[in-house]
């Protein structure tokens, strides 16, 4: 037990978080590495399709410490973006050609040039998602952000772990179901989730305990039913998010003593159309320093662009980043399990 305890104390440790995932890994039957999954398709080196998706983690600075979070984000953490890495990022948009822009954090609205940069952006006629936990808009300081957001055409997608309280603040602690209905409602009232008036309102699915997502097709069904029927919400997509063996949810994992069944779960759960389709493949995940990573996940492990490509928002250079190799290891699998998982929500 004192080990486990010790290790798990350990985890903000990149390096650590990779030991414990590869060595739980190859504890399941018939094991292979994800190099190995992937050279068996024709996948190996993994390449891009060509970069469409610009994701930025501005911050991992937030209101909330959610159990699931693999970014471990908080109110102390201190990373936040500065305004000139910002600068950096809109010069690398302008010349890209790239036209989605994907806002993420911790709680992308807490870095003090969110307002600035979202403009600028919108001069650039972008399509621009914000991912929002909902509840910080439930804030004085930030109320104002729906409407800004609204007027700009910005896409919200937000974290809503289930459609009941129960669970939902299981996840992300005790009041957020009603704070979150309280702003889906908000936003349905200035426009968002209403087809006619072109203002996206997404909601994210990650399961609370150690388990795959349930088909996002019917779960979606179930949230549109669930949610007008008890509160008169609308939304536009709903998306299931595999939650990934890192970080917070590692430690979940350690201490409840899931972590070898669920790697399992996804490793054994491999799709190869899964993998075909994987958001690295067509994303570039810039942190909040700069450093470019493959996505987000490997932000959190440190492991960033690879093999002659670019690793800093300064060095921007699109050709080259297009053509690198994507650096692959055992966390892998959560994105090629079942459905298989992105930021957008199941691949196949």
């Amino acid at each position: 037990m004192k080990s486990l305890i010790a290790q798990s104390h350990s985890l903000a440790d990149p390096e650590v978080q990779l030991d414990v995932i590869n060595n739980h890994s190859e504890k399941v039957k018939n094991f292979d590495k994800f190099q190995k999954k992937l050279n068996e398709i024709g996948l190996f080196p993994l390449l891009p399709t060509g970069i469409e998706i610009f994701q930025i983690n501005v911050g991992y600075m937030c209101n909330m410490t959610c159990k699931h979070c693999h970014v471990d984000a908080g109110p102390d953490r201190k990373e936040i973006m500065t305004r000139e890495t910002l600068e950096y990022c809109l010069e690398a948009i302008r010349t890209s050609g790239i036209e989605t822009v994907d806002l993420t954090g911790g709680a992308p609205e807490m870095n003090p040039h969110f307002r600035w940069f979202v403009d600028e952006a919108s001069k650039l006629n972008k399509q621009i998602i914000v991912r929002s936990n909902l509840t910080i808009l439930d804030t004085k300081k930030f109320e104002d952000l729906p409407r800004f957001m609204a007027e700009r055409g910005v896409e919200i997608t937000c974290s809503l772990p289930f459609y009941n309280k129960r669970r939902t603040d299981a996840q992300r602690g005790e009041g957020t179901y009603e704070k979150s209905v309280k702003i889906l409602k908000m936003l349905n009232e200035i426009g968002y989730g209403k087809e006619q008036e072109g203002l996206r309102l997404n909601l994210v699915y990650n399961p609370v305990g150690a388990f795959l997502p349930a088909d996002q097709k019917s779960l979606k069904q179930d949230y549109k039913e669930r949610l007008w029927k008890d509160h008169g919400i609308i939304f536009n997509d709903l998306f299931t998010i595999t939650n990934l063996p890192i970080s917070r949810y590692l430690n979940f994992l350690l201490t409840s003593g899931n972590l070898e069944e669920y790697m399992e779960k996804l490793v054994t759960s491999f799709n190869p159309s899964a993998a075909m389709g994987v958001m690295c493949r067509n994303t570039i995940s810039i942190g909040w320093d700069g450093t470019l990573y493959d996505c987000d996940f490997n932000q959190m492990l440190k492991l960033r662009t690879n093999h002659g490509a670019p690793d800093h928002i300064k060095n921007w250079d699109l050709k080259k980043l297009n053509s690198r190799e994507i650096v692959v290891n055992q966390h892998c699998y959560g994105c090629t399990a079942g459905a298989g998982s992105s930021c957008g929500g199941s691949v196949t």
